[in-house]
């Protein structure tokens, strides 16, 4: 089975977190933390910063390593490095999502996170003590 490298970027913003609903694809619909995929020879953190500003079209700072997931889809295998961050320069203009949303704590399950996601979920709970 293939694997798949990706770095995953959740966004904090007043004790907000950044969801990014997928406008196109397998998982369209499905909601995710935006990110991307590695390139030859990129760190997790390289990569997430530099999809964040390809994706959204922000600079991000105060990345912290939060977990990798490692989740099996039916066609490949993800393995899904996952930073904390916030902002640090821009305003948020989406290129390639159909919907954005920030999320309070206690609305982290409002949306239907895709399966891998559901385990950055469930880490962002236990760093967060909710």
């Amino acid at each position: 089975m293939k694997t798949v490298h990706v770095a995953a970027a959740i966004i904090r913003k007043d004790n907000k977190i950044l969801a990014a609903q997928r406008g196109y694809g397998e998982f369209k619909d499905g909601w995710e933390f935006p990110g991307g995929k590695l390139e030859s020879g990129e760190t997790g953190a390289q990569a997430c910063i530099r999809e964040i500003d390809e994706e959204l079209h922000v600079a991000i700072g105060d990345l912290e390593y939060l977990c990798t997931v490692e989740h099996d889809y039916e066609s490949f295998h993800l393995s899904m490095e996952c930073f904390t961050c916030k902002i640090s320069s821009g305003t948020i203009n989406d290129s390639e999502h159909e919907n954005l949303c920030w999320l309070e704590s206690d609305q982290l399950w409002d949306v239907d996170w895709l399966p891998a996601d559901i385990q950055v979920v469930k880490e962002l709970e236990k760093a967060f003590g909710h």
